[in-house]
């Protein structure tokens, strides 16, 4: 069972259709028994990192059933656009909140030179190492939609990039965590054969 976690944040529908086209069986919810007994787990988010923070942890129990799944239990888990950035150890999008932790970073704004915020459309992915769930990936184009950006204190956890006026994180993880600052969902036969990989996954 892969659950899309609902929150009240986040591109549901495109997201769940997108994971059920690649043969998911989806349960989209925000009951935190189902999301820690799930087996993979998608965490979208569409909007202001504190809104989308403060929506999960609005939920009773939810992010406590989430760390258990996640950090205890090691199911595979994907953040997607604010999904990823809430990874983060806090964010600065209309003053500073605390994230969930699981990257070291933080997530400010983008200052392009001389380009439009938000970075809106179709960039190219340079990968940095090895990932399974990144193969072939490396100068294929996904869709992005974001005005902040993660900047991990590690390197290391930088799995892949894309350039908007610098350097911009576009896949985070480590261990049984990934983060994608694009949309698999909105990215066509690129997003589809990441979410397919996804599935596959066994970290």
């Amino acid at each position: 069972m892969t659950v899309v976690i609902d929150y009240g944040a986040g591109n549901l529908r495109s997201v769940a259709k997108a994971l059920e086209a690649v043969g998911a069986d989806v349960t989209v919810t925000g009951d935190p028994a189902v999301v820690a007994a799930a087996d993979r787990i998608v965490l979208p988010g569409v909007g202001a990192f504190g809104q989308c923070i403060g929506a999960l942890r609005g939920i009773g129990g939810l992010e406590d059933a989430l760390t258990h799944a996640v950090k205890a239990r090691g199911v595979p888990f994907l953040g997607i656009c604010v999904g990823m950035q809430l990874l983060a150890t806090e964010g600065h999008e209309h003053g500073v909140h605390a994230g969930l932790g699981w990257i070291d970073g933080i997530v400010e704004r983008m200052h392009p030179a001389a380009l439009k915020v938000p970075h809106m459309g179709w960039n190219t992915l340079a990968v940095r190492g090895q990932h399974p769930v990144l193969a072939g990936m490396d100068g294929v184009r996904a869709y992005y939609v974001h005005s902040y950006r993660f900047k991990a204190d590690n390197s290391a956890n930088v799995l892949a990039v894309s350039d908007y006026g610098g350097e911009v994180a576009a896949v985070t993880g480590r261990d049984n965590l990934l983060g994608v600052q694009f949309h698999p969902e909105k990215s066509q036969t690129v997003g589809l054969g990441f979410l397919a990989r996804f599935l596959e996954w066994a970290p």
